[in-house]
């Protein structure tokens, strides 16, 4: 994710910085990975304002991350990395050898057509998701 500093034009702005966007690939998010997002306003059941200055904003659908990664030993493709408005992660649409889709959180330095894998064992690759207790000693550097 490239980053670009802005011009000093107020002090404010000296030293902001702003992402690039230059990796995202796909302004609509999978369909079938994302449900409504029903935005409460700080209001609690009883339509009270509980949380002060909350509401507002734009319109957002919740993207389904697969957190879990609980897919084991099926390789996957990544088809395109998408931003999501409710992370400041971006992330990346997964199709598996088996046909499924799926979201995950995009690591940096991954990139279109790279082929990830989740197994419980060591697996000589580099894009693999395995559980902290499995990975071998000296596997990290």
């Amino acid at each position: 994710m490239s980053v670009r500093q802005l011009k000093p034009v107020t002090p404010g702005s000296r030293f902001a910085s702003r992402s690039n966007f230059e990796e995202i690939n796909r302004s609509t998010p999978e369909k079938s990975l994302t449900v409504s997002l029903r935005k409460s306003g700080g209001r609690n059941n009883n339509g009270r304002i509980t949380v002060r200055r909350r509401g507002g904003g734009h319109r957002r659908r919740y993207r389904l991350i697969d957190f879990k990664r609980d897919k084991y030993d099926i390789p996957a493709s990544v088809k395109f990395i998408e931003y999501d408005p409710n992370r400041s992660a971006n992330i990346a649409l997964l199709f598996y050898d088996d046909g499924a889709k799926r979201y995950i959180l995009a690591p940096q330095g991954l990139n279109i057509d790279d082929r990830v894998i989740s197994s419980q064992i060591s697996v000589k690759f580099w894009k693999n998701a395995m559980s902290v207790g499995n990975i071998a000693t000296g596997l990290c550097s």
